[in-house]
């Protein structure tokens, strides 16, 4: 058993603010869209091969679907394999929410001496917690000293001098460099040999898909006209914000958001337990619909509460204009 991301440790409850209902004449469930639509609002969860970059994988990915442009959720070296979630099309800028939310890994790290178990398992456990860390030479960031996070780090089988484990930790994390400290304070020296990436933020390797199965299951759609098996593969964008807590708005506001509005409290139907201020949230319609990502300015009982004032500063608007009317018909009130 291993165990938990920062925010599957967190239970949200869902809060009513006012009394409100939706009107079926305007959006849709999101899990309901067509095909097309899935696709131009939808993202895959690959599992990345060794040998391409993370780049060349989202690039197939565009390649494969005939799109303009698709976008990844973070680096994974060539010979690293594992979750990789791709966005596609209008939902691209979805795996934003992703850079930044907890990753696990399993990997195997080769002592280069023999140690006793119950050492390595010492100071193994000694690096959980907050760490400062020195990226590698070759890496995608500055090379400067910084601290993160280990959440959980987990032995699952010691052979001699390889070392099998999973560990759950920060985004921005390098392996490989943990590998080679966790080498250094043994005494003996270490290196990764083989890393596979088995979480990042909500995906995980349930829903891991090849990029041979996606070229399939594309072919099958456009040959055969089935589309079961695309849409096993493409999740609505929407997946790709489970982790974050959510705010739910009126009909009536949608509208107002898609034009690049900020939310402020009487625009709120319903909200997360347990938001923070100054951390990312995700908006939403009643039906469920990703409408923006932003950052929240309050506060969840703040939201529930407060009669007036800015709850939410939007950074990225998802949703159309045109989807929700700006005033719907009374009856969606």
């Amino acid at each position: 058993m291993t165990g938990k991301l920062p925010f599957e440790k967190i239970e949200r409850t869902l809060i009513d603010k006012r009394p409100a209902k939706t009107d079926s004449k305007f959006g849709g469930d999101p899990y309901k869209r067509s095909t097309e639509d899935l696709i131009k609002y939808g993202v895959v969860n690959v599992d990345k091969p060794k040998g391409p970059t993370s780049h060349l994988v989202s690039a197939y990915t565009k390649q494969i679907l005939g799109l303009t442009k698709c976008g990844h959720s973070g680096t994974l070296d060539p010979g690293v394999t594992g979750v990789l979630a791709v966005a596609l099309d209008r939902a691209t800028r979805v795996v934003q929410s992703l850079l930044t939310a907890g990753k696990e890994y399993v990997c195997v790290m080769h002592l280069h001496s023999a140690v006793d178990e119950a050492k390595i398992r010492e100071v193994c456990d000694s690096f959980v917690g907050r760490m400062k860390q020195l990226p590698p030479v070759k890496s995608a960031v500055k090379r400067q000293w910084r601290y993160r996070k280990i959440y959980y780090f987990d032995i699952l089988e010691i052979t001699e001098q390889d070392v099998l484990f999973v560990v759950g930790c920060q985004a921005g994390t390098y392996i490989r460099k943990l590998c080679h400290d966790i080498g250094e304070k043994l005494g003996v020296g270490g290196h990764m040999s083989e890393l596979r990436r088995t979480k990042a933020g909500p995906f995980d390797e349930s829903t891991c898909h090849s990029l041979q199965e996606l070229q399939d299951a594309f072919a099958f759609w456009k040959t055969e006209g089935n589309d079961a098996y695309i849409r096993k593969i493409i999740q609505p964008m929407e997946s790709a914000v489970e982790h974050l807590g959510k705010v739910y708005v009126l009909d009536s506001t949608v509208g107002t958001l898609c034009h690049g509005a900020d939310l402020k409290t009487p625009g709120i139907a319903k909200v997360d337990s347990d938001i923070q201020a100054e951390e990312p949230i995700a908006i939403m319609t009643l039906k469920g619909e990703l409408v923006a990502l932003g950052t929240a300015m309050m506060i969840s009982k703040e939201m529930i509460d407060e009669d007036k004032g800015l709850a939410v500063r939007v950074d990225k608007v998802f949703m159309d204009a045109g989807t929700y009317p700006k005033i719907p018909p009374k009856a969606s009130l």
